[in-house]
């Protein structure tokens, strides 16, 4: 094994190193700063260490106080809503519908916080907040709903039920068939 010395010894350091009368000196060669194994070194009973993978942050979509937009929205971010919507709504993020917004149709998202004016049923949420300024004319099924004071709603709700608990509640409960002891 060799060892490197990179510094120069007290006689050497006068010599200026573009001197003809100086003698080579064998340089070292560079270390890699990350050395990749060969596809020979690969072992995959061997566990990879875990990797934080940063998850992209959902973005927002924003409907302008200005606008009046009709058809049928569907994604996986962030829907916001300060003017006038006529359509359905399905993402996989948060609805929220602004203070003095208005929103005609039904609802699929993560979570829905209605601080204007919603006519249509929120089909499936994990959360509803209604606030003060709130008002919602339609259905409900929600994982959980809160209701703001001041803030009107007028409809059928269901919080709380899970798909089993929904299953049944509806009668539709998948079990085993029971045997016949009578055979």
């Amino acid at each position: 094994m060799a060892i490197f010395n990179n510094q120069q010894s007290p006689a050497k350091k006068d010599v200026p190193s573009f001197a003809n009368d100086a003698a080579p000196q064998p340089q070292a060669p560079p270390t890699p700063i990350r050395e990749t194994p060969a596809v020979a070194d690969f072992n995959p009973t061997q566990a990879a260490p875990p990797r934080a993978v940063a998850q992209p942050e959902a973005k927002e979509s924003l409907i302008a106080a200005d606008l009046t937009i009709e058809g049928k929205i569907e994604g996986a971010g962030h829907v916001r809503i300060a003017g006038k919507f006529k359509g359905d709504v399905n993402v996989q993020g948060d609805l929220t519908i602004e203070k003095g917004a208005k929103l005609s149709g039904g609802v699929r998202a993560k979570k829905v916080i209605v601080a204007g004016e919603l006519e249509g049923n929120i089909e499936s949420a994990s959360r509803v907040e209604l606030l003060d300024s709130g008002a919602l004319t339609g259905d409900i099924k929600a994982g959980s709903l809160t209701v703001a004071a001041g803030s009107r709603i007028r409809g059928h709700v269901e919080c709380g039920w899970g798909d089993k608990d929904a299953a049944k509640a509806n009668g539709k409960v998948d079990s085993k068939p029971e045997r016949d002891l009578a055979s």
